[in-house]
C-alpha cells in the first residue's frame, strides 16, 4: 500500500512539472507516466497475488501436517496403551487386591482397638469376678462355723437341760 501511495505522488509531481512545459510534449509524458503508473501498479497485484498464493500453500501445507501429526498422536497412544497392558498381565488384579487389602486394614484397626478395650473390661471383669468369689468362700466359711458352733451350743444346752430332767426326776 504503501508504495502504490509513493508512485502516485510521484507521478503527481511529475505532472504538475511537466504542465508547465508544453501541452503536447506533456500530453506524451503523461502518457509514459500513466503507463508506468500502470505497469507498476499491476507489478504490484501480481505480487500481492503471488504472496497470497504462497499464504495459502504454507497454510495447506499445514493443515496437512497437522492432520498427519494429529493422526501419527493417535497411534503413538495406542501403542502406549498396548505396551502398558503387555507390561503386567495382571497389573488391575492386583491393585484390586491391594485395594481390597487397604479396605480390610482400615477395618481391622477399629476391631483391634474395641478387642482390646473389650480385653481389658474381660480382665477387669475376671479380677471383680474372683474377688467376688474370694469374698464368697469366706462368708461361707464364716457361715459354716457359725452354724456348727450354734449346732455345738445347742446340743450343750440340749445335754444340759437332758441331765437336769434326769437329776429330776
Amino acid at each position: 500500500m504503501q508504495e502504490r501511495e509513493q508512485q502516485l505522488q510521484l507521478m503527481r509531481i511529475k505532472n504538475t512539472s511537466h504542465s508547465n512545459r508544453g501541452s503536447s510534449a506533456a500530453d506524451q509524458e503523461e502518457r509514459e507516466d500513466e503507463d508506468s503508473a500502470r505497469s507498476a501498479l499491476s507489478v504490484f497485484r501480481a505480487k500481492e497475488e503471488q504472496i497470497e498464493r504462497k499464504k495459502m500453500e504454507v497454510k495447506e501445507k499445514f493443515f496437512a501436517q497437522l492432520g498427519r501429526v494429529e493422526e501419527e498422536s493417535k497411534r503413538l497412544s495406542l501403542v502406549k496403551q498396548e505396551l502398558e497392558g503387555m507390561a503386567d498381565p495382571t497389573r488391575k488384579e492386583i491393585e484390586a487386591i491391594r485395594k481390597r487389602i487397604d479396605s480390610v486394614n482400615r477395618q481391622l484397626k477399629p476391631l483391634g482397638q474395641s478387642c482390646i478395650k473389650k480385653e481389658k473390661e474381660y480382665k477387669e471383669t475376671l479380677e471383680a469376678f474372683n474377688e467376688k468369689t474370694k469374698e464368697k468362700a469366706l462368708l461361707v466359711n464364716r457361715l459354716m462355723e457359725l452354724v456348727a458352733e450354734s449346732e455345738r451350743l445347742r446340743m450343750k444346752k440340749l445335754e444340759e437341760l437332758s441331765k437336769t430332767i434326769d437329776s429330776l426326776g
